[in-house]
């Protein structure tokens, strides 16, 4: 187990990896919606008809990153709201959670996530993993898809 000092660095590191990894799928969904809109502006004109079914695909392409996009920076502003000096003695949002099966951390849905060694998983504060074991602490068993877990540290 870790000390409090070592906790918090780690909150502080996996939180860090949240959001690089956040802004590069913002960036990624800019670009991508930037180059359809670039590709329907290119066929302006020539041959009218052929490329406007193209230039409907193009913006039809744009807008679907757009929503992406937005999705992305709702999900920015929520891992903003974490606080990585704050211990969590119960699950709950920003919470970092070992478990004996695996660890977690509370925020936002990005997956694995490697930090020294370590495999965690970015659950979201909306997912039913993370509903059932909210709310417990050190020591406390949850049930989640027929298996039990047991919380082996919360911080």
């Amino acid at each position: 187990m870790e000390t409090l000092t070592e906790e918090l660095e780690t909150k502080k590191r996996l939180l860090q990896e949240c959001t690089k990894i956040l802004s590069a799928q913002v960036k990624a969904a800019k670009d991508a919606m930037n180059e359809a809109q670039e590709s329907a502006n290119e066929h302006q004109g020539a041959m009218e008809d052929k490329f406007e079914s193209f230039r409907e695909n193009c913006q039809i392409q744009r807008d679907m990153y757009a929503r992406q996009l937005d999705d992305l920076i709702t999900t920015q502003g929520l891992l903003r709201r974490i606080n990585a000096t704050k211990v969590n003695n119960e699950v709950s949002l920003g919470a970092v959670v070992y478990t004996e099966l695996q660890n977690y951390f509370i925020g936002v849905s990005l997956g694995e996530i490697k930090l020294n060694g370590e495999s965690y998983f970015a659950i979201s504060g909306l997912s039913p993993l993370f509903k059932a074991m909210a709310g417990k602490t050190t020591g406390e068993e949850f049930t989640f898809r027929d298996k039990t877990y047991k919380i082996l540290q919360v911080f």
